[in-house]
């Protein structure tokens, strides 16, 4: 049953029928309430008070009904916002240091909502606008597929060593960077490469590789540019199986896309001339965001996660 609080008419009738003796059951009976709400009234009128003076002091009480908002202090807002500015999300912080933060994550994105936090690069939102660019380098000729894949290596979404490879491009479409996720641990690789042809990325890929042992990693998922047409070159000299995405499907390769756009944000625009850059200034770029935990790996890192997991299969 749901209580509406007596209006202003009701509470003006009230006092009137006090004023005229009425008996508390006809009052009660006459407004369709309870007696124990016409003795409550009826109480604060003995005392001298008026109606107005009634309502007056509900508004009054009312106020400070209600959950009164969080406020965090000095230290823990000045411990959130340092963390915030090395480019870590309200849930890892919280879920990171749970014990020094006093409030949900939620909680912290509604004090963001107020102001108390300054950050810029929050999660974006939108939809992606095409460029306008054109393929007109060709497509593979020959590739194996998804679904090959699914068949070759039944347990791919649970076991390690298994990548997706994409290249993003510099101003004016005329560099490049070869980037390389590993599924399980969510490694970011970024690798320099002369150029965007296919002879310079496979050189490029197959230098990171050759600092493993053979076997380590099982396949590499591409998408379907032309620049990876050598990918035979790379699965024969490594002996790792290479697949490639549906056209128009950047969703198979959902971790690499989402960690491009991660390296877009935090040091590698559209803007950026890759032939201007050094191998470490990519792989720093990369360091830095897989020194961050993340709540996928249970606030792990990705290099914490990834050196495990390399261990591990060196056991095996």
């Amino acid at each position: 049953m749901t209580y509406t609080h007596l209006t202003t008419n009701e509470l003006v009738m009230i006092e009137s029928y006090y004023k005229n003796h009425l008996p508390v059951s006809q009052i009660a009976k006459s407004l369709n309430r309870t007696r124990q709400t016409i003795y409550k009234v009826l109480h604060f009128l003995k005392q001298g008070n008026s109606a107005m003076d009634y309502c007056n002091t509900y508004k009054s009480n009312k106020k400070r009904c209600g959950r009164r908002q969080i406020q965090l202090d000095t230290e823990t807002k000045e411990f959130v916002q340092a963390y915030l500015e090395q480019d870590w999300s309200m849930d890892v912080i919280k879920g990171t240091f749970s014990e020094k933060i006093p409030c949900s994550m939620r909680t912290l994105y509604r004090l963001a909502d107020r102001g108390l936090f300054s950050k810029e690069d929050f999660p974006w939102k939108g939809k992606r606008k095409s460029n306008g660019h054109k393929e007109k380098r060709g497509k593979q000729a020959f590739k194996r597929s998804l679904e090959e894949r699914a068949t070759t290596y039944p347990q791919f979404q649970e076991e390690f060593g298994h990548l997706e490879g994409d290249t993003i491009v510099g101003k004016d479409l005329k560099s490049a960077s070869v980037t390389l996720a590993e599924r399980q641990s969510k490694l970011i690789v970024s690798l320099k490469t002369k150029s965007r042809k296919a002879n310079d990325v496979t050189e490029a890929i197959q230098g990171w590789l050759a600092q493993f042992p053979v076997n380590l990693f099982k396949s590499i998922t591409f998408d379907c540019g032309k620049e990876f047409s050598k990918w035979k070159d790379i699965s024969n000299q490594h002996d790792i199986d290479i697949f490639f995405a549906d056209p128009g499907c950047p969703g198979q390769r959902g971790l690499n896309e989402h960690s491009n756009g991660l390296l877009r944000r935090h040091g590698l625009p559209k803007q950026m001339d890759f032939n201007e850059v050094s191998q470490e200034f990519l792989s720093a770029i990369a360091d830095k965001r897989n020194h961050i935990p993340r709540k996928s790996l249970g606030y792990q890192t990705p290099y914490q996660v990834f050196s495990e997991l390399v261990r591990v299969s060196s056991l095996i």
